[in-house]
């Protein structure tokens, strides 16, 4: 899981690198290939069974939800601090348990409402709306973990189907997602070093996400949310190291508050799974 955050932190880096150069939604379909190629590949392998599902709406639903949380992130970051970004992106544990009381009737105690109540006012700290502080675009990363949010949820709903069918649906309905606009947006890459870090974005964002399935499927996710938070470390790092960019100290303490709120969302909804077991 670690690992996962480390190299995805370096992918969000690559993107906005490349976004001097190449339309967002360009980045984040070249994001997307890696995962498509490896997904390919398991069709060679297992054939089309892997897509047998019995709720493929949800799939398709997910996938697009997937395609337009990456790239309103990215639009985001063309305009936001990597660091202050991904601060505001830890809202989406909170999201998660909002939506899952609404749209699945799940009970979500007091003590749930106080954290994500927390969590939401920390996030204001961030983001410090009517100040100026931080660019207006920091509103897509608010989109986007909305987004991701509901891919969770869709998640949870599609428990039944494997982990292989979501990511395969997730990967090619993503991917044609992203094809469709390609042609308005396109820029062909004009030297290598572009192509080299476009082959990158690909390769490192399917390690990632192989690493993160991995760890889920080795133990719980209760034990593996903290780690999710090592992500404003390394978007920190990258952020001043080849963008010059450094979080002040409302960003800090608006982060590490989102942090433990999230932590200890995660936490009670683990304690809840247990009691219902």
């Amino acid at each position: 899981m670690a690992c996962g955050m480390f190299l995805f932190s370096m992918v969000d880096a690559i993107a906005k690198f490349l976004t001097d150069d190449f339309h967002p939604i360009q980045v984040m379909w070249s994001r997307q290939t890696g995962l498509v190629a490896g997904v390919l590949i398991l069709i060679a392998i297992k054939g089309l069974t892997i897509f047998k599902t019995s709720r493929p709406g949800l799939q398709i639903t997910r996938g697009i939800a997937a395609a337009g949380s990456g790239t309103l992130f990215i639009f985001a970051v063309v305009y936001v601090p990597l660091a202050d970004a991904v601060a505001v992106s830890f809202i989406a544990p909170f999201l998660v348990t909002v939506m899952g009381a609404i749209f699945l009737g799940e009970k979500v105690g007091i003590r749930r409402w106080t954290a994500i109540s927390i969590g939401f006012l920390a996030t204001l700290i961030v983001i410090r709306p009517g100040l100026g502080v931080v660019h207006p675009a920091v509103f897509l990363v608010v989109l986007a973990a909305s987004l991701f949010a509901i891919r969770q949820i869709l998640s949870r709903a599609l428990i039944a189907d494997s982990v292989t069918t979501t990511v395969a649906y997730t990967a090619l309905v993503s991917g044609a997602f992203l094809t469709i606009p390609l042609p308005f947006v396109w820029q062909t890459p004009q030297w290598g070093m572009e192509l080299v870090l476009l082959g990158a974005l690909a390769t490192l964002a399917a390690i990632a996400e192989i690493c993160v399935i991995k760890a889920l499927s080795m133990t719980q996710a209760v034990v593996l949310a903290p780690v999710h938070y090592t992500l404003i470390i390394w978007s920190t790092l990258y952020g001043f190291y080849i963008f010059g960019d450094f979080p002040d100290i409302w960003t800090w303490v608006g982060a590490f508050i989102i942090a433990l709120s999230g932590i200890y969302t995660v936490y009670r909804e683990h304690l809840l799974s247990k009691q219902k077991a």
